[in-house]
């Protein structure tokens, strides 16, 4: 079995005021504060909440 595919996401700018949707795009991806990290599995789902709130992270591999 290989490991599947995994994005790091951090979060760089605030949640506040932004949009409910949005905000739980965040929480969904594992994001609380600013500047907090985590590792997702590259599933379409995730994929979708990535494209949506792509303004306020950062996205690696």
């Amino acid at each position: 079995m290989s490991e599947a595919k995994k994005i790091k996401v951090t979060l760089v700018k605030s949640v506040i005021g932004r949009l409910e949707s949005h905000r739980a795009c965040a929480r969904g991806l594992g994001l609380r504060k600013l500047n907090s990290s985590a590792e997702v599995i590259d599933t379409p789902a995730n994929r979708g909440m990535i494209n949506k709130i792509s303004y306020l992270l950062k996205v690696e591999g």
